[in-house]
Protein backbone atom coordinates (compact mmCIF):
# COMPACT_ATOMS: atom_id res chain seq x y z
CA UNK A 1 0.00 0.00 0.00
CA UNK A 2 1.56 3.26 -1.01
CA UNK A 3 1.78 5.96 1.64
CA UNK A 4 0.04 9.39 1.08
CA UNK A 5 2.71 12.26 0.52
CA UNK A 6 1.56 15.61 1.61
CA UNK A 7 2.59 18.65 0.12
CA UNK A 8 3.05 21.76 2.31
CA UNK A 9 3.82 24.84 0.30
CA UNK A 10 4.77 28.33 1.40
CA UNK A 11 4.56 31.56 -0.60
CA UNK A 12 7.98 33.76 0.12
CA UNK A 13 10.65 36.06 -1.36
CA UNK A 14 13.68 34.68 0.20
CA UNK A 15 13.47 31.39 0.25
CA UNK A 16 13.65 31.26 4.95
CA UNK A 17 10.39 33.67 5.87
CA UNK A 18 6.72 33.54 4.84
CA UNK A 19 5.82 35.81 2.93
CA UNK A 20 2.36 38.34 4.11
CA UNK A 21 1.31 38.24 1.09
CA UNK A 22 0.60 35.31 -0.96
CA UNK A 23 0.06 37.04 -4.16
CA UNK A 24 3.01 38.82 -3.81
CA UNK A 25 5.43 36.18 -3.31
CA UNK A 26 8.38 35.47 -5.87
CA UNK A 27 8.75 31.64 -5.05
CA UNK A 28 7.11 29.25 -2.88
CA UNK A 29 8.79 26.57 -1.03
CA UNK A 30 7.41 23.21 -0.97
CA UNK A 31 8.14 20.37 1.45
CA UNK A 32 6.70 17.02 1.19
CA UNK A 33 6.05 14.88 4.20
CA UNK A 34 5.60 11.54 4.67
CA UNK A 35 4.84 9.99 7.80
CA UNK A 36 5.49 12.86 10.08
CA UNK A 37 8.64 13.23 8.41
CA UNK A 38 9.68 16.02 5.60
CA UNK A 39 11.43 13.87 2.70
CA UNK A 40 11.83 16.30 0.08
CA UNK A 41 12.26 20.36 0.13
CA UNK A 42 11.79 22.05 -3.36
CA UNK A 43 12.03 25.95 -4.23
CA UNK A 44 8.95 26.84 -7.22
CA UNK A 45 9.22 30.15 -8.81
CA UNK A 46 6.02 31.62 -8.43
CA UNK A 47 3.55 32.32 -11.49
CA UNK A 48 2.35 35.55 -12.33
CA UNK A 49 0.23 37.21 -10.55
CA UNK A 50 -3.19 37.51 -12.25
CA UNK A 51 -6.87 36.23 -11.34
CA UNK A 52 -6.89 32.17 -11.03
CA UNK A 53 -3.46 31.17 -11.72
CA UNK A 54 -2.07 30.62 -8.13
CA UNK A 55 -5.16 28.08 -7.27
CA UNK A 56 -3.93 26.13 -11.23
CA UNK A 57 -0.38 26.32 -10.23
CA UNK A 58 -0.90 24.90 -6.37
CA UNK A 59 -3.09 22.24 -8.04
CA UNK A 60 -0.46 21.82 -10.72
CA UNK A 61 2.31 21.17 -7.90
CA UNK A 62 0.01 18.55 -5.98
CA UNK A 63 -0.13 21.37 -3.16
CA UNK A 64 -2.44 19.67 -0.44
CA UNK A 65 -1.97 22.31 2.28
CA UNK A 66 -0.85 26.30 1.57
CA UNK A 67 0.24 28.32 4.78
CA UNK A 68 0.83 32.13 4.22
CA UNK A 69 0.39 35.68 5.95
CA UNK A 70 -2.55 37.00 4.24
CA UNK A 71 -4.53 35.79 0.90
CA UNK A 72 -7.56 37.64 -0.62
CA UNK A 73 -10.99 35.65 -0.19
CA UNK A 74 -11.35 34.85 -4.02
CA UNK A 75 -7.91 33.15 -4.18
CA UNK A 76 -9.06 31.11 -0.86
CA UNK A 77 -11.98 29.78 -1.97
CA UNK A 78 -10.62 28.85 -5.35
CA UNK A 79 -7.71 27.17 -3.85
CA UNK A 80 -9.65 25.33 -1.80
CA UNK A 81 -12.10 24.27 -4.24
CA UNK A 82 -9.42 22.36 -5.17
CA UNK A 83 -9.66 20.21 -2.14
CA UNK A 84 -6.29 21.96 -0.72
CA UNK A 85 -6.31 23.59 3.04
CA UNK A 86 -5.42 27.22 3.65
CA UNK A 87 -3.76 28.52 6.82
CA UNK A 88 -3.60 32.31 7.61
CA UNK A 89 -1.80 34.46 9.75
CA UNK A 90 2.04 32.41 9.90
CA UNK A 91 4.72 34.68 9.87
CA UNK A 92 8.68 34.03 10.52
CA UNK A 93 10.50 31.16 9.61
CA UNK A 94 9.34 28.84 7.42
CA UNK A 95 11.21 25.78 8.91
CA UNK A 96 9.50 26.99 12.17
CA UNK A 97 6.29 26.93 10.86
CA UNK A 98 6.46 23.89 9.56
CA UNK A 99 7.24 22.06 12.38
CA UNK A 100 4.21 24.12 14.44
CA UNK A 101 2.06 22.66 12.06
CA UNK A 102 3.27 19.15 11.72
CA UNK A 103 3.20 19.04 15.75
CA UNK A 104 -0.55 20.28 15.33
CA UNK A 105 0.16 23.71 17.06
CA UNK A 106 -0.43 25.91 14.06
CA UNK A 107 -4.37 26.92 13.03
CA UNK A 108 -5.43 29.66 10.63
CA UNK A 109 -6.03 32.79 12.11
CA UNK A 110 -6.94 36.12 11.04
CA UNK A 111 -9.27 37.11 7.83
CA UNK A 112 -8.94 37.67 4.50
CA UNK A 113 -7.00 40.32 2.44
CA UNK A 114 -9.44 42.74 1.85
CA UNK A 115 -7.44 45.23 0.34
CA UNK A 116 -5.82 46.11 -3.16
CA UNK A 117 -2.72 47.58 -4.21
CA UNK A 118 -3.29 50.86 -2.99
CA UNK A 119 -4.52 50.35 0.40
CA UNK A 120 -4.18 47.83 3.50
CA UNK A 121 -6.54 46.54 5.79
CA UNK A 122 -5.55 43.29 6.40
CA UNK A 123 -5.30 41.65 9.99
CA UNK A 124 -1.54 39.36 9.22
Amino acid sequence: MLEKVLKVGFPTNDEINVEEHFGHCKKFVVYSIKEGEITQKDILESPEHAPGVFPKFIKANNINVVITGGMGQRAIDLIKENGCQVILGAAGNIKEVLNNYLSGGLYSKGSPCTHNEAEHECEH
